[in-house]
């Protein structure tokens, strides 16, 4: 049973961030779809948008790890 929490956890912690960079990567197009010149700022947005998701996705790791070791 433990090992089953220990595998839900898992899965919900990594969902999560993946369907925010999805969403982002769809933005992302959509917006240079309808203005490719403002390419720069899109980029530079998308990049931080990235980094704080995927920065989500590594603590909400690491506490799953230090909870269930």
């Amino acid at each position: 049973m433990r090992t089953f929490i220990i595998f839900l956890v898992m899965v919900i912690t990594i969902l999560g961030p993946s369907a925010v960079i999805a969403a982002i990567g769809f933005a992302s197009i959509r917006a240079l779809g309808r203005n490719p010149s403002a390419a720069p700022k899109i980029l530079q947005a998308m990049i931080i948008a990235l980094i704080f998701a995927m920065s989500i996705a590594i603590i909400a790791m690491l506490v799953l790890f230090q909870l269930f070791t």
